[in-house]
């Protein structure tokens, strides 16, 4: 399957996610859609990014945007984390990296001299109409989830 462009159609896609839901890209069409993929539940990172969207998303769903954060976690594992830290947003298991391969986030990494394939914090900003009009790749947290904001304000 090709990857995603800018400017062009996001193909639809379906996928399981918390509160025992399959996502379908198609049935969110008339709202914007913001997809952050991360690496692990529960880790530093992955946790303060997803309480920066959380801490926000009242200013999202005043825009008609959802959120959805999407690793390769399974759902049990997403259902703790998304209990936890008490996430509006619903988290997508992609076990099977379908989605990781349709947006092109799985990158050679290095940790402690290991190299791994990984998952690359990315954000992909999807408008009502199902067209791809912003992503960010290679993502730094701090300040990234106002970032995703004044993008989907400025649609």
């Amino acid at each position: 399957m090709p990857s995603v462009e800018l400017n062009k159609p996001v193909p639809d896609f379906e996928a399981a996610a918390t509160g025992d839901q399959t996502i379908r890209l198609d049935d969110l069409k008339g709202q914007n859609v913001v997809i952050y993929f991360y690496p692990k539940d529960n880790t530093p990172g992955c946790t303060t990014e997803g309480q920066d969207f959380r801490d926000r998303m009242k200013q999202f769903e005043e825009l008609d945007t959802v959120i959805f954060g999407v690793s390769r976690d399974g759902l049990k594992a997403h259902e703790n984390f998304r209990a936890k830290h008490e996430f509006p947003f619903h988290l997508i298991s992609d076990k099977d990296e379908a989605l990781c391969s349709l947006f092109d986030v799985i990158k050679l990494k290095k940790l402690y001299g290991k190299e791994y394939m990984g998952v690359d914090r990315s954000t992909f900003l999807i408008d009502k109409d199902g067209v791809l009009r912003a992503e960010w790749r290679g993502v730094k947290v701090k300040g990234h989830a106002d970032e995703v904001l004044e993008a989907v304000k400025a649609l």
